[in-house]
């Protein structure tokens, strides 16, 4: 049976049951909890809390799930055993409070053996049976119903039914909220299926759980109680991966004398087969028992299960829009990326290895999965990007770890060096060690791990602002997003000290916003109700209060004193273009490049904006060109800027949520003219003619896979054309040329001194070679036994570089032979010297880099370098002509 067939079997099966199919949801999650959409339910869990209305109260689907990092972490494992992956499809099936569960058992028996043909006397189940103080109790129910089922089957349900605690029969989201008991089914695939059920929950390969059908049903209460929901649901999921392994492995159950294994489907041979052309190794099916593998063999399979799991992870996650990257979710993917190019190397695998798969994995799903399809090229060159920014590392990080393993460990201190500096996980260098059977301390290297963490808290400037208390001061309430010119009235709460003459006043309320979200906070002026007037020289935000930055070196106001704030309106209308533009940057951003485009930081500020965002590669000037034209285009349109509060579970699919920001139940919603939709609590124009226009003025990496964008608006941006405008006059007048004819006349110029430069390498090269063989007739010579030529003396060359041109003609024309010589003494300069030695006189000991210290410190200056070439400098010296006339080389090493 076919990959594709079971996955449509199963979604045909449940839709004749009344089950409405969806699409599988994104791997990136809605829930800021979790690193990736790691089980079926993740994307219906608002509609088991009851947040959202469901559109329909019977679902069937299959999604797509990531376990690496987090909670659920199979990474470890994948490779050495055949049944556990990083990325794996949730076929399931969902009652939102309509059937429970007598239909989810009778119809996974159903589907099993009915429609599918699984062997019934091999099939087992468990029921939740709680232990001590566990909750619920002993779920008699489902009991009852597979008991029937077993009876009817003429199986004994003493021996196919088992019992589970909390741990395995027991489902809960969290700590708090919707759970409840659940019953697992598994499979003897033991070659005579005689096991009886013994093997269940023994984590063997050969007694698998295939389905796990959860009734959520209670309710978990921050007190420890559990009460009953209003409504019961049933959540189902059964992993797609292991069900076509167990009919591919079995022949349809024909055949159980082969070793059960998740990668004997289809949907990894193709995988296999071209790696093993690429590589010209065979996949022999081996199975290790655990995770010393005790042959070769057993490491190239392991290799194989390897590249063939974490090839499929990045393409769906880089199809979702989730690249590798530096922290957290994106980090586990450059781990996964990086784990199958090491292994990769088992196999001799080349650069480039890891890219070219990605096209069998897109070419098997791209009918089942679209998106894997849309985004093909973008898989392919964020692959090919972080294979070629390892590969730089890869080799030099595993000759270290050679280096560092060869005397039987690896410290701690070592281990660290080589994931700072060679960026090597320390599970991988764990991996290698493992390989070679010898040990890591790996308390040291989380001990250096922690040093690490402090030497970068310590590095931040402490922020005084931070030490306010300032749960001592209610929420300030904030009335800036429509602001006029007038004094704003306010009540003075407190006044803080944050330093020599730098105060925070708190109020009531207040018209200036606190940096936040990247928008830098409003300047403005506070008057008392005496007159007096005092400078807001920035405006930061506290857990909710905002705080008004004035220096003074006084300020003496009572609390309850009503003060007016005049803020600067100009400074506040350029932040918000900057803003405003920010918004269409990223909207132009996704429409050229693609739907992986994230924001992953910003600041907004009254010259410029500057947008960080996750992108595989520099953008070409075209790119540039038409991402600028977009925005500039909207800002011709004039379109609204709209804002609007909603209800966070309300916000349209289309709406950009920054991931990781901490949003309330309830958001402010800004549309741009349908253009770009985004939840943002900043400050925005009314309409975007007032942006004016946006000039982007650089573009460039700042970490692997992260870009940024600098650009300008308004006044800033009008000022930035009028210099370039004025340069472009000044260049044509300097050239006596018309603006248009610059661009011919540079280029004209370049060739020019280009060929000049030609013709003066030519010149200088002659008069190297003449001074090269003046000083070689004119060399003394050493009387080491060696025929040695020694040439020393000051030369009439310009500087260093010219020095050290002369030194290397000198070497190429001569053997033996030691050459010390310096440039002439000038008024107020320093004079240079080089030292260099043919590689036949380093063999007995004798030393550039020792010559020049030697000589340097003689004459107060400093210098160094290596065997064969150094260089030094010292003041003007009187001294120096005698010394180099009368030295003589030793053979000595540094």
């Amino acid at each position: 049976m076919h990959s594709k067939d079971i996955r449509k079997s199963f979604i045909e099966f449940f839709k004749s049951k009344s089950h409405e199919v969806v699409t599988s949801a994104p791997l990136m999650p809605s829930s800021p909890n979790l690193l990736f959409t790691n089980a079926g339910m993740n994307a219906f869990v608002p509609y088991f809390l009851n947040e959202v209305k469901p559109p329909f109260l019977r679902i069937t689907n299959s999604q797509k799930c990531i376990r690496a990092g987090g909670k659920h972490n199979d990474l470890e494992d994948v490779g050495f055993d055949t049944y556990h992956h990083t990325f794996f499809e949730m076929l399931g099936n969902w009652s939102i409070g309509n059937y429970f569960k007598k239909e989810a058992i009778y119809w996974s028996w159903e589907l099993l053996t009915e429609v599918w043909g699984f062997p019934k006397p091999r099939l087992y189940v468990t029921v939740y049976k709680p232990e001590n103080d566990e909750p619920f109790k002993f779920d008699l129910e489902a009991y009852e119903y597979w008991k029937e089922i077993f009876n009817k089957e003429g199986l004994d349900p003493d021996t196919h039914i088992h019992f589970g605690n909390k741990k395995d029969n027991f489902w809960m989201m969290g700590e708090t909220g919707p759970c409840g008991p659940c019953s697992e089914i598994h499979i003897d695939l033991t070659p005579d299926g005689s096991s009886n059920g013994d093997l269940v929950n023994k984590d063997s390969p050969w007694c698998i759980e295939i389905w796990n059908l959860v009734f959520i049903q209670l309710n978990a209460q921050s007190n420890g109680e559990y009460t009953p929901l209003p409504q019961c649901h049933v959540d189902t999921g059964m992993g797609f991966e292991r069900i076509a392994g167990i009919l591919a492995t079995t022949k349809n159950f024909k055949d159980f004398s082969n070793p059960p294994s998740n990668y004997n489907s289809d949907l990894f041979l193709p995988i296999f087969k071209k790696i093993e052309t690429m590589s010209g190794y065979q996949y022999n099916f081996t199975i290790p028992a655990n995770k010393n593998l005790k042959d070769n063999t057993e490491l190239i399979d392991c290799a194989f299960r390897v590249i063939s799991d974490h090839i499929r992870t990045l393409c769906f996650s880089i199809a979702d829009g989730i690249l590798p990257g530096n922290e957290g979710r994106n980090y586990v993917l450059r781990r996964i990326l990086r784990r199958a190019i090491l292994y990769g190397k088992k196999l001799n695998l080349q650069e480039g290895f890891f890219s070219e798969l990605s096209e069998i994995v897109v070419d098997q799903f791209k009918l089942i999965y679209p998106e894997i399809e849309i985004q093909k090229n973008t898989i392919k060159k964020v692959i090919s990007t972080e294979e070629f920014t390892f590969h730089k590392t890869l080799e030099r990080g595993l000759q270290l770890f050679e280096k560092m393993s060869a005397k039987g460990s690896i410290s701690g201190k070592e281990a660290f060096n080589l994931y700072d500096t060679y960026g090597f996980p320390f599970d991988l260098t764990e991996l290698l060690a493992n390989e070679k059977n010898i040990s890591i301390n790996d308390k040291d290297f989380y001990i250096e791990m922690e040093e690490q963490r402090k030497r970068a808290r310590k590095a931040h400037t402490k922020d005084e602002i931070n030490t306010i208390e300032a749960i001592n001061y209610p929420e300030t309430i904030f009335k800036g997003f429509n602001i006029g010119e007038n004094p704003f009235s306010a009540k003075l709460l407190g006044v803080e000290n944050i330093g020599k003459n730098n105060y925070a006043v708190i109020l009531d309320q207040t018209i200036f916003f606190g940096e936040m979200g990247g928008q830098k906070g409003d300047i403005g002026n506070l008057i008392t109700p005496t007159g007096s007037s005092y400078p807001i020289v920035d405006t930061k935000i506290n857990n909710g209060v905002i705080l008004h930055i004035i220096k003074t070196e006084k300020f003496d106001l009572d609390v309850g004193a009503e003060i007016e704030l005049l803020i600067d309106f100009k400074h506040r209308k350029s932040i918000e273009r900057h803003h405003s533009a920010t918004h269409l940057l990223q909207w132009a951003l996704i429409k050229v490049l693609g739907k992986h485009i994230k924001q992953s930081g910003s600041q907004v500020s009254q010259n410029k904006l500057r947008f960080d965002f996750s992108h595989f590669e520099s953008i070409s000037q075209n790119n540039i060109n038409e991402i600028e034209h977009l925005v500039n285009s909207v800002i011709l349109e004039n379109v609204e800027v709209k804002s609007s509060i909603i209800k966070y579970k309300d916000k349209p699919e289309d709406v950009i949520a920054v991931f990781g920001e901490k949003y309330g139940s309830k958001v402010r919603l800004v549309d741009i003219g349908g253009f770009s939709k985004e939840l943002c609590g900043g400050t925005h124009v009314k309409s975007v003619g007032e942006i004016g226009s946006i000039r982007i003025t650089s573009e460039s990496a700042i970490s692997s896979g992260t870009r940024r964008i600098e650009a300008m608006c308004g006044e800033a941006s009008i000022s930035l054309s009028n210099e370039q405008k004025n340069l472009i006059l000044d260049l044509s007048k300097m050239l006596k040329c018309k603006n248009e004819e610059l661009k011919n006349r540079f280029e004209k110029l370049i060739l020019e001194k280009e060929d000049l430069e030609k013709k003066v390498k030519i010149y200088e090269d002659k008069i190297f070679t003449d001074i090269s063989l003046k000083l070689i007739k004119n060399a003394c010579t050493i009387d080491n036994g060696l025929n040695t030529s020694f040439i020393h003396g000051p030369v009439e060359v310009s500087d260093a570089e010219a020095l050290r041109l002369l030194a290397n003609k000198i070497l190429s024309k001569i053997n033996n032979c030691i050459v010390l010589i310096s440039t002439t003494s000038k008024e107020n300069s320093k004079i240079a010297i080089c030292s260099a030695v043919s590689e036949d006189l380093i063999k007995v000991g004798f030393n550039a880099g020792f010559i020049i210290k030697d000589v340097c410190s003689k004459l107060g200056g400093k210098g160094g370098g290596k065997e064969n070439f150094a260089m030094g400098s010292v003041d003007k010296n009187q001294q120096l002509i005698k010394l180099l006339k009368n030295y003589k080389p030793e053979t000595k090493k540094v």
